[in-house]
């Protein structure tokens, strides 16, 4: 098991998710769409891309596609063209569905020219028959097909954001729908995930029942337990002698066993150990690590894609509420009904009734894994970002009970 940070991990860097794995090849291999939700840097991509591994070990044919960038549905088609473009069995059924030639023979194309050159066909009025052609070529392949299509909510937002349309979002969510059951039991097996919520998008849209056919997974963070057999994993590999008490207090320090943030923690653990000739790692050493490294400059822009992506999820002021909420719940450890009532006020005396904001800011913090919800209120279970968030606005952030009178 290697020391892998930021990247997607599968094989023998694959570790904690044995259970969620053959939980999710029975509902692919049952041809269930699937919709994967979690908390950020929680391994969804890695788990994406193992489970495609195996699969493929069972005869299946994986195609992964990344729609992050895509502004329109057009683009959104190009790139699952481009996905399938190393399936050159699909790539060739695909174009003579479409009758359409290239210049150049089809195994000359990489996959950039290929969907440069599928761009290039595509405008509004034929992306839906180019997509469908798309999942039909998918669907006549020899071995069945899951298709992964990541960040499609950041695509969605980028569409709602740029249009100000909700209609455009419901045209491709509905053709979606139309297109795999269309073509019915024979479709490749979508599998949606991304880093910010799907369901909290459609349902602030009034859109839920364009998702209704995909079954819901939800991956929960690393147990304790499983936190401290990876980062022990990760020492013996390294020849990294610690404490007994380290690896628990790495999982502690972090409050939740986030898979990216448990290899972060032992990187910057490793520098200090490569930095004292092999000495012995004892819990200052996570400390320092925690609060020199993690909470210090050099961990700024790691976390700032916590707020980067709650502001590609939500509109300007929804997002302005969230950072408020998170304001308040960093500086006073909870965010209270009393705090929640005077939030509302202080925004429907500024931009009138504030009320059906404030919820929806709260809906995403708490479905992305931002806060949870307490009997006294919502708190931050993920301690990093608990912190960092304090870092940022202690004596900065009034609370809004000491507003609303200015």
């Amino acid at each position: 098991m290697r020391s892998r940070v930021g990247i997607p991990v599968v094989g023998g860097d694959f570790h904690g998710r044995e259970s969620e794995i053959k939980k999710l090849s029975n509902l692919v291999l049952d041809r269930n769409h699937i919709l994967l939700s979690g908390q950020r840097r929680m391994g969804k991509t890695s788990i994406a891309r193992e489970l495609g591994r195996r699969l493929e070990e069972r005869g299946w044919t994986a195609v992964f596609a990344d729609v992050e960038n895509a502004s329109s549905p057009e683009d959104a088609i190009s790139e699952l063209a481009r996905g399938t473009s190393s399936v050159r069995p699909i790539v060739s059924r695909f174009i003579e569905g479409m009758k359409q030639g290239f210049q150049r023979n089809v195994s000359e194309l990489g996959a950039g020219d290929f969907r440069i050159k599928i761009r290039a066909e595509l405008d509004p009025g034929n992306w839906r028959q180019v997509g469908l052609d798309l999942l039909i070529a998918c669907s006549h392949h020899e071995r069945p097909v899951l298709l992964v299509i990541d960040e499609l909510p950041i695509f969605l937002s980028r569409l709602l954001r740029n249009d100000g349309d909700v209609q455009k979002v419901d045209e491709f969510l509905s053709w979606m729908r139309h297109a795999f059951q269309t073509i019915g039991s024979d479709s490749p097996v979508a599998f949606l995930t991304g880093s910010i919520g799907l369901l909290p998008l459609v349902e602030r849209l009034v859109l839920p029942d364009r998702i209704n056919y995909f079954a819901p997974f939800h991956l929960d963070p690393w147990s304790r337990d499983t936190s401290i057999q990876c980062f022990s994993r990760l020492a013996a590999q390294y020849g990294i002698r610690a404490k007994d008490d380290v690896p628990g207090a790495v999982h502690d320090s972090l409050g939740l066993g986030i898979p990216h943030y448990v290899q972060r923690m032992f990187a910057e653990i490793r520098h200090i150990s490569e930095g004292r000739e092999g000495a012995v790692i004892t819990k200052t050493d996570v400390e320092e690590a925690y609060n020199s490294w993690l909470l210090g400059p050099w961990g700024h822009g790691d976390l700032i894609h916590y707020l980067t992506r709650l502001d590609a999820a939500l509109d300007e002021a929804t997002f302005s509420v969230a950072m408020a909420i998170l304001a308040e719940t960093a500086t006073h450890e909870v965010f209270t009904a009393s705090a929640h009532q005077d939030l509302e006020r202080f925004q429907s005396k500024r931009f009138g009734d504030s009320s059906e904001r404030v919820r929806q800011a709260l809906g995403v913090l708490e479905h992305d894994g931002y806060l949870i919800r307490y009997s006294d209120g919502y708190r931050f279970e993920f301690k990093l970002l608990r912190d960092w968030m304090k870092s940022r606005f202690e004596g900065i952030h009034r609370p809004y009970n000491s507003q609303l009178d200015v």
